[in-house]
């Protein structure tokens, strides 16, 4: 009888085991039941299509930015306010993307964002004018910043116990439809009869592509994550004067001047190869080897600092290649071309190593949402001059030298605070 009874809690806990999955089961914020498997891989088609909408409207517009420019009579100057538009709307619109996914359901903004891009390119380029233009930008624009801000609250509410992968699936959707714009913009701009205003155009119709299987996903309001601000009492981030934190400021300048690279990279390198004697062809190609670079990088880069207390050494090596690249494009921008492209697009992952370290200096998950808000609102914000001054300085200096002697310059206060971000701390530890 003993034996029976010290038996008995034994059998009594032996579903145990099997509890567990049962909490991963439910697939939905709202515990309803896991989704059909039909639905899930809708949603993997859908996460991949809106990815690979996410940059063409930009790198489109820089692979064809001087027939863009002499169509509508831009000067530079102008030209520089039109790439400085797409960190403007990230920071402006990203800001409304959790409210309206609270309120609407993140899968029909995500719907409505890509329809706002298929609008947005099939009409900027006949509009036939530069305020229509940069209004109609706008509005493509807008349905980035919003989807891009929710693509990963759609892969952590439906793919929960395969937030890692889908991650990286998304991403590399994101790095190809990048470089695919870059590319391809020109040829078939060619193949289309050589007119600018239908290569801009025809990728409209990839983005109303992925307006499709968001539709299914319309009348689904379940409510999105609140925000940190919102967290259960008691959890560490709300009472967090984020401000106060040395190393969050660092953060979001390194992440503002990483991101003032990236749109001047995207929005004129191109002009830049073209000026010193590159086909418009070629000059695409190049900008595509640039952005292509973040489809291996973004895994190796994030592995390598996740594995180091400090990230400076990533930083400064990363500062490095573009201080090469940068003075290869004004030594001999044209003869080294390829080198250029592919030390600017290492470069470039300044971005993947930014998010890392977003992830890195906070000890709370909510505290994680809080630094990345933060540093990513406020990098943004700083990274709207870069673009624009470099088209003034374009423009009244009447050659690229200047332009690049910023780029470069700006490389070394991008590697101090990143050194400085890097740093083996928490914000909370600080505030």
């Amino acid at each position: 009888m003993p034996d029976d009874d010290t038996q008995a809690p034994t059998l009594k806990s032996a579903p145990t085991p099997r509890a567990a999955p049962e909490l991963r089961t439910p697939r939905l914020a709202d515990g309803s039941e896991p989704p059909a498997p039909w639905l899930l891989r809708l949603i993997a088609v859908g996460l991949v299509l809106a990815a690979l909408n996410l940059r063409p409207a930009i790198t489109s517009l820089g692979a064809l930015l001087e027939e863009v420019r002499d169509g509508l009579h831009m000067s530079g100057s102008v030209a520089g306010v039109l790439t400085s538009v797409p960190p403007l709307c990230f920071a402006v619109f990203g800001v409304t993307a959790p409210r309206l996914a609270r309120r609407f359901g993140a899968g029909a903004v995500v719907c409505a964002g890509m329809a706002a891009i298929a609008v947005g390119l099939v009409v900027r380029p006949y509009i036939g004018s530069t305020a229509g233009f940069l209004a109609a930008s706008a509005l493509a624009l807008m349905g980035i910043a919003v989807s891009n801000i929710l693509m990963p609250v759609i892969v952590k509410r439906w793919f929960p116990d395969r937030v890692g992968s889908m991650t990286g699936l998304y991403s590399m959707a994101l790095a190809l439809g990048t470089a695919l714009a870059a590319a391809l913009t020109v040829p078939v701009t060619g193949a289309l009869g050589g007119n600018w205003r239908t290569g801009l155009a025809v990728w409209a119709a990839l983005a109303a592509a992925a307006v499709l299987p968001w539709v299914v996903l319309v009348r689904d309001r379940t409510p999105a994550p609140a925000p940190a601000a919102s967290a259960a009492p008691g959890a560490e981030a709300p009472g967090l004067r984020i401000t106060r934190s040395r190393t969050a400021w660092a953060l979001a300048c390194f992440f503002g001047l990483q991101a003032t690279a990236a749109y001047i990279t995207m929005g004129w390198m191109p002009q830049i190869f073209r000026d010193a004697g590159v086909s418009a062809g070629t000059a695409g190609l190049l900008l595509a080897v640039t952005m292509a670079m973040g489809v291996p990088l973004a895994f190796v880069i994030p592995r390598a600092a996740s594995r180091l207390r400090q990230q400076g050494p990533i930083v400064v090596a990363l500062g490095m290649c573009g201080l090469i690249g940068y003075s290869g494009l004004y030594l001999a921008p044209a003869a080294g071309a390829w080198a250029w492209a592919l030390l600017l697009g290492v470069a470039n992952c300044a971005f993947p190593l930014a998010l890392t370290m977003i992830g890195m200096r906070a000890r709370t998950g909510a505290g994680v949402v809080r630094l990345s808000a933060f540093a990513q609102s406020t990098g943004y914000l700083l990274s709207i001059p870069g673009p624009l001054l470099v088209g003034v300085l374009y423009q009244h200096s009447g050659g690229w030298g200047l332009p690049i002697a910023l780029m470069a310059g700006l490389m070394i206060p991008q590697m101090a605070v990143g050194v400085l971000a890097g740093r083996n701390r928490t914000i909370e530890d600080e505030c």
